[in-house]
């Protein structure tokens, strides 16, 4: 028996149904109103890690009933580039109509993976659906792993990606003081490092840990030579057995792992109204699984870079 389901027969009210093969499950017999006790809070949290995402149906919450389930699993952490709450900022907002589209969220991606600790989950409450669009699709990453060749797990096994918050570059102006603005935020967030292969901290599995809304490049690697391999490893979104999308309803309430799962908004529905709020879990920093990639045998063949020379010629913005 699975960790989760032996915590939930132990707690007599929950109930967990699974949606997906691979990814998904639709938890009942809880009332997030309420405080919960810490049995229950330790089933959610395994039932979270084992299946990558929960559905709380019929959930009529308030924000702060939202922000207290949240805080249960850890702290809630800021994003930096999000529509926040002026009164609470750790409290997110979507407000998506005519006048005001969605954000770029139609990407597969893993929540803020710029950050040197990701978050390790997201949950996102429905206020207002369109009758018809603005569903969510998930994808199982552990299961894309698995699907993977012996030999292609044993090649990514070691090398890590660089990730950077590029997508929310273009939310600041060209003028003087976005510049400012736009330099102040890449000191905060310099491009950050993680493993290609995943290691969760709950289950042991396994996952791949790269997405095209945040990932540069292959660390060390021939630029061709990365661009290829990432483009292989984004293509396991595509794979539909690992797939759950959800359909939204008001009122209630999805909480997915960041670390085993990516996500992508679907932007069908503009300029219908679509009103949700969210929280974000604070996470820890990524490890990984192997010896880490040797840069010089990743490049063994190409011309190393000048700037490992220390008795290199000067370059003219190093003579100011």
């Amino acid at each position: 028996m699975a960790k989760a389901a032996q915590l939930i027969a132990e707690s007599t009210s929950l109930e967990v149904r699974r949606v997906g093969r691979f990814i998904g499950a639709e938890v009942a017999g809880i009332d997030l109103t309420k405080p919960l006790d810490a049995r229950t809070v330790a089933a959610i949290t395994q039932a979270h890690a084992e299946h990558e995402v929960l559905v709380f149906p019929d959930q009529k919450i308030s924000s702060e009933d939202l922000k207290r389930f949240g805080r249960y699993f850890g702290e809630l952490s800021v994003h930096p580039f999000s529509t926040n709450s002026d009164a609470s900022p750790e409290l997110i907002v979507y407000d998506n109509k005519e006048g005001n589209p969605p954000p770029p969220t139609d990407i597969w991606h893993s929540d803020e993976t710029f950050r040197e600790c990701p978050p390790m989950g997201t949950i996102l409450c429905s206020k207002i659906v369109p009758p018809i669009g603005g569903d969510t699709a998930f994808c199982s990453m552990t299961a894309g792993y698995e699907s993977l060749s012996d030999k292609m797990q044993q090649f990514i096994s070691g090398l890590e990606a660089v990730h950077d918050f590029t997508p929310f570059k273009a939310l600041f102006t060209e003028d003087e003081k976005g510049r400012q603005r736009l330099a102040k935020y890449e000191a905060l967030y310099r491009p950050m490092t993680h493993p290609v292969v995943r290691v969760h901290p709950v289950t042991g599995k396994k996952a791949i840990f790269v997405n095209p809304q945040f990932t540069l490049y292959i660390k060390g690697m021939e630029e061709t030579e990365s661009r290829m391999l990432l483009e292989r490893l984004y293509r396991l979104t595509g794979i539909l057995e690992h797939q759950y999308r959800h359909r939204w309803v008001p009122d209630m309430v999805v909480f997915w792992d960041n670390r085993s799962a990516m996500h992508a908004a679907v932007h069908d529905y503009y300029p219908q109204r679509r009103l949700m709020e969210r929280v974000t879990i604070a996470g820890d920093r990524p490890f990984g699984t192997g010896e880490k990639a040797d840069a010089t045998q990743l490049r063994k063949r190409k011309a190393p870079s000048p700037m490992q020379f220390k008795d290199r010629p000067l370059r003219g913005h190093e003579k100011d």
